[in-house]
């Protein structure tokens, strides 16, 4: 347990940080699983466009890597060609 006043803040703002973080990485994994479910390069196309704008966001406030946006939203470009054919 801390015993400082600002440790006992710090541990505060952590699990304000936490549950935060915790709620945008849920979101992500709710629209990864519906891009991938796709069937159709229609719905892919809009639930890739979801998903990519949610990860870039994360990625601006640091919450998820910028390499893995990239490699994301790669895997999402070769699925949607996939699809078009």
């Amino acid at each position: 347990m801390a015993n400082n006043k600002s440790s006992k803040k710090d541990i505060r703002r952590t699990a304000k940080r936490t549950a935060a973080n915790r709620t945008v990485r849920s979101r992500i994994k709710t629209l990864a699983k519906a891009a991938a479910n796709s069937t159709d390069a229609e719905s892919l196309k809009k639930s890739g466009a979801a998903l990519a704008s949610a990860m870039d966001k994360a990625a601006k406030n640091g919450i998820v890597h910028p390499n893995k946006v990239a490699r994301v939203k790669s895997r999402l470009a070769k699925q949607a060609a996939k699809l078009a054919k």
